[in-house]
């Protein structure tokens, strides 16, 4: 019978290695966060175009420390830009549609084909492929009226190769809209 003392040993041993192996896996970025840099991304998310001495001075932290932890996150790929948000509105873009796609067949060459032509559209806000629903895509577009929409869908979406169904709603009201993501 081997000697239990020394198996324990060479277990503990590889479950230590594992463990520092998994912590110091970036492909689970939210690990790596500390404090301040979940307060960075907190503040940031409010507020991009606050300086790095007033965003120092929020979190607790010197400028110069500040700063290299916002590049660090930068360069990791967890800030991934900056950007102005527009008031929809005022720039006279007044409608915002949901649109379900279908598509006819579900073959990657037909998904990638209908991605690439959606992208090339700047009306669409964004596209998601989706599961649960009888559609296949969603979409989100923002037009100036339902004139505009009706060219959007009959002109450009629904001339897209594969496209076999389309169902439309129409936003209201917005009721929660945020850009900032929980950090926790």
């Amino acid at each position: 019978m081997p000697d239990m003392t020394l198996t324990w040993y060479l277990i503990a041993a590889i479950l230590i290695s594992m463990a520092d192996f998994i912590s110091t896996d970036k492909s689970d970025a939210s690990l790596s966060l500390d404090r301040y840099d979940r307060r960075i991304l907190e503040v940031l998310q409010q507020d991009g175009r606050i300086s790095n001495q007033d965003l120092a001075d929020k979190i607790g932290l010197s400028a110069s420390p500040c700063l290299r932890r916002v590049r660090a996150l930068e360069t990791n790929g967890i800030i991934s830009g900056y950007r102005a948000l527009l008031d929809a509105k005022r720039l006279g873009l007044s409608l915002t549609a949901l649109i379900h796609i279908s598509m006819d067949r579900h073959t990657p060459e037909r998904f990638a084909n209908f991605e690439e032509k959606i992208s090339a559209l700047p009306e669409i806000m964004e596209c998601l492929l989706i599961t649960g629903h009888s559609a296949d895509y969603q979409l989100k577009a923002i037009v100036k009226d339902m004139d505009a929409y009706q060219l959007l869908l009959l002109n450009k979406i629904t001339r897209i190769e594969g496209v076999s169904g389309v169902q439309s709603s129409f936003i209201m009201r917005r009721v929660v809209d945020k850009t900032a993501l929980p950090i926790g």
